[in-house]
């Protein structure tokens, strides 16, 4: 039986995912072997022993302590993807209030309240106030087309008319093959700026991205561009971002994290994190997240790991042994000598690495002693060894 502790509240679809015969899911669980997880802040709490994965449902993981995980040989997960269509779906209404000004003059219509019969003739009068430009024949710059970056092109440039422009040095084979052949790739992200009327980001949050909107990219895009956010608040300077609105370098910025320093500001469109607050992709991260924990702590598959290479793996036909480990040389030698110093045969070995992190998956068709598996333990470099059947 396995043990999950949720730390949110999370769709119960992860029942069909975590039968109630070999798991059982509660809040307070005080062993867990795995931990499902939304927007709870884990950098404060203490692992157990006994931890074997942590699952988010969503994409975003800087509500957890990857480095320390990865030392204590937890497998962290997120669900890429899950949550696309939601977001993707938000983007396009950011590019129409954006463009359209429709925000604005939404607030202005709600102080003619009172007026009687005067509203109608007061919105004719009042309405040129709020032109805006059509998006059908502009340019949308992309930056990221990971799986929500994807949509948002094919939508603007099969669907909505825009010309579409995008970069991502990072792009998966997958999503390359799904990207329309409208979409005109850039040779770098400084060629997207410049060409975009539009532009919208779509790239992970780390030390190489923060702030990569500032005052000197935003200079380079063209007089009166819309920004629109939809990944991370710090990707963006928003000192840059203000400067820019008010000199007209910018026409909208149109966010979907609110900090107070952008909030009242005049031409900023706040959201309130709504990207993925859709019943359906709150089902499909949940559903995603409690698969990959079942995957991994019943026969070892690793898929949408943040730490640990994908290892994709079927249930073991005999026996298998799992080892979390650093990824340096002379490490694989060690470990099937401790099982072939036993005589056990060694039917499929599995290895992949992932920057400093490798995973070793060996078939055997039965384990060897508790005694070889403690001298696998022992190995230098070695965080966690898991045994299967």
């Amino acid at each position: 039986m396995f043990k999950i502790q949720t730390l949110n509240a999370i769709s119960d679809i992860i029942y069909t995912q975590l039968p109630t015969e070999t798991y059982t899911v509660a809040k307070d669980e005080p062993v867990p072997d795995g931990i499902l997880v939304r927007s709870a802040a884990m950098h404060e709490m203490e692992f157990g022993e006994n931890l074997l994965a942590i699952a988010r449902a969503g994409a975003g993981v800087n509500n957890i302590p990857i480095d320390r995980c990865s030392q204590q040989g937890i497998c962290v997960f997120n669900t890429p993807g899950a949550n696309a269509n939601a977001v993707a779906e938000l983007v396009i209404c950011g590019l129409l209030l954006g463009s359209r000004n429709v925000y604005g003059a939404m607030q202005w219509a709600q102080t003619l309240k009172g007026e009687g019969a005067n509203v109608p003739k007061l919105v004719e009068k009042g309405k040129g106030q709020f032109v805006g430009p059509e998006i059908r024949g502009k340019t949308l710059g992309v930056v990221g087309l990971g799986a929500i970056g994807r949509i948002v092109a094919n939508a603007a440039c099969n669907g909505l008319g825009m010309k579409v422009v995008g970069h991502d040095p990072y792009i998966s084979v997958d999503n390359a093959w799904a990207l329309s052949h409208k979409v005109v790739h850039a040779g770098s992200d400084a060629e997207v700026y410049a060409q975009a009327d539009y532009l919208t980001i779509h790239v992970p949050l780390n030390d190489k991205t923060r702030g990569m909107i500032n005052a000197d990219v935003i200079a380079k895009m063209k007089p009166g561009a819309v920004l629109l956010n939809f990944s991370r608040n710090e990707l963006v300077d928003n000192e840059a971002v203000k400067a820019a609105l008010a000199s007209g370098q910018l026409s909208a910025y149109v966010v979907d994290f609110p900090s107070d320093d952008l909030l009242g500001v005049e031409k900023v469109i706040a959201i309130p994190h709504l990207g993925a607050s859709t019943p359906e992709s709150e089902e499909n991260c949940a559903s995603m997240a409690a698969a990959q924990i079942r995957d991994y702590l019943e026969f070892g598959s690793i898929r949408n790991s943040v730490n640990l290479p994908e290892v994709l793996m079927a249930p073991p036909e005999g026996a298998r042994i799992l080892v979390i480990h650093e990824n340096v040389p002379n490490t694989i030698a060690p470990i099937t000598a401790c099982i072939s110093a036993e005589g056990v045969n060694i039917v499929n070995l599995t290895n992949k690495s992932r920057k400093n992190m490798a995973v070793t998956v060996v078939d055997v068709p039965e384990l060897p002693s508790a005694q070889a598996i403690a001298n696998i333990r022992r190995l230098p470099g070695v965080f966690r060894v898991r045994t299967f059947g």
